[in-house]
């Protein structure tokens, strides 16, 4: 049986999967790119998406320097 995702369950996993970005960030040793992403998540909760958006961004960025 499926069940159907709610906006809540989809907002609240973007932003764990914007902490768990910033997690690794911060192992692999970005502080920059960690921080900028726990920002993204804590603002998430307002904005939904902006977490997810700005980890996508810098991933690009990461592809192009």
């Amino acid at each position: 049986m499926m069940t159907a995702l709610s906006d809540r369950s989809v907002r609240d996993l973007g932003i764990v999967s914007t902490l768990a970005d910033a997690l690794v960030a911060f192992a692999r040793g970005r502080p920059k790119a960690g921080a900028l992403l726990l920002g993204a998540a804590a603002l998430s909760t307002r904005i939904p998406g902006l977490g997810v958006a700005v980890s996508v961004l810098l991933r690009v960025y990461r592809k192009l320097a």
